[in-house]
């Protein structure tokens, strides 16, 4: 089945876990000195927002549809990210944040590149992402030949189309230029084959047992 951006987008309802939004907030606010412009590339519904509405002045959503829950007040480009440019100039934002929207692309490179393009030097790029590496993830895949994320159900495939491994968000950074790079879980993940949730508070944290990984990055603050 091939389906185009909009129905990908539509898809996926434009919003993702608290965990997943807690975790970029406290990546943001270890990291960002505050302030500035955040820049939040496939922004769904805006839900990142009231997590950073302390920490930063301007936040800016990019999407390829602008879905009926996303509030008025914020400002709002239009734009699919499997085509082109960002109708933004270079250096624009003090963070670039893509929170569960490189799996619904076709050109994971070709999008991180263009989140360099978009950030100051010395902005702050963040990607988050279904984490392939956990135990559901490793156990759906040896049973059902497939990743759990990437299954043929609604939200799921055809939505998710990329998947990628920890490492190949690294190499990408890597390859894009980027530098202090750095891996964050969620520590909020499903027990296999069951509705609940690991207690993380008994130690079940990490790579092992999170269903989202968080890749960060700076960008060089020498001139490209």
């Amino acid at each position: 089945m091939i389906m185009d951006a909009e129905n990908r987008a539509f898809q996926s309802q434009g919003g993702s876990s608290d965990s997943v939004y807690q975790m970029v907030a406290k990546t943001v606010k270890k990291l960002h000195s505050g302030g500035g412009i955040f820049l939040d590339i496939g922004c769904g519904i805006g839900r990142l927002n009231p997590f950073l509405q302390d920490k930063i002045s301007h936040y800016i959503g990019v999407d390829v549809i602008r879905y009926d829950d996303l509030p008025t007040d914020i400002e709002f480009i239009p734009f699919n990210l499997d085509i082109g440019k960002v109708p933004l100039e270079d250096k624009y934002a003090d963070v670039v944040c893509a929170v569960e929207t490189i799996e619904h692309l076709e050109n994971p490179r070709a999008f991180v590149r263009e989140m360099v393009r978009l950030a100051k030097p010395g902005g702050l790029v963040i990607v988050t992402t279904p984490n392939q590496l956990s135990l559901l993830s490793k156990l759906t895949l040896i049973l059902k030949n497939q990743f759990n994320a990437f299954q043929e159900a609604p939200g799921l495939y055809p939505a998710h189309i990329t998947a990628l491994l920890e490492i190949d968000l690294i190499r990408i950074f890597i390859e894009c230029g980027l530098t202090d790079i750095h891996i964050e879980y969620t520590n909020s993940g499903r027990i296999p084959f069951t509705p609940w949730h690991w207690p993380n508070n008994l130690g079940f944290r990490g790579r092992t047992f999170s269903d989202n990984i968080l890749c960060m990055g700076i960008k060089s603050l020498v001139k490209d």
